[in-house]
């Protein structure tokens, strides 16, 4: 069992935001080109989606149908902020450790620039892998057994629809 279930609200985040996950990989294979964003949190997630209600009911019942029957890989999802926190975090780290060491000696600017820049685009590049692996073992949770979805409601703005997904363990 994952150390960071032992806290609850964490816990319940993480299962919401494997669900979340899971209910936008099936709008987007269902609706190509759709464009969504997503914030979990201990009572649910919110979904920004122009997508009407029902089908986003429709969409979340099947993702937590799918992963309660075994889908963990529903959990992982390519556009999470995981992926791109952690991979910025490591290419800004490997340029600012170049610019601080850099920074003692007579080398020019414009050089300490290029050379920062030349080591974190590969940092960038090789750490895309550790994202899906922190939502893996961070971010979600896809064991999502007892979660129940209690409502989903919908608010329509001048630009997209805003989706309430309530749950409860």
């Amino acid at each position: 069992m994952n150390f960071l279930n032992q806290i609850p609200l964490v816990r319940s985040t993480r299962r919401n935001h494997a669900l979340e996950h899971a209910t936008m990989t099936i709008l987007a294979n269902r609706y190509r080109g759709i464009k969504m964003m997503g914030h979990s949190n201990p009572g649910g997630f919110i979904l920004f989606a122009d997508v009407p209600t029902e089908i986003v009911t429709d969409a979340v019942l099947e993702a937590r149908k799918r992963l309660r029957e075994g889908e963990k890989k529903l959990a992982i999802h390519p556009g999470c902020g995981t992926n791109i926190a952690a991979s910025s975090f490591l290419s800004g780290s490997a340029a600012f450790a170049v610019l601080m060491g850099l920074s003692r000696g007579k080398t020019p600017k414009w050089w300490q620039v290029l050379l920062a820049v030349i080591v974190a685009v590969p940092v960038f590049i090789w750490s895309k892998p550790l994202g899906p692996r922190l939502q893996e073992t961070i971010s979600t949770d896809a064991d999502i057994a007892d979660l129940e979805v209690t409502l989903v409601r919908s608010k329509k703005t001048k630009n997209t629809f805003i989706h309430q997904i309530n749950t409860r363990e």
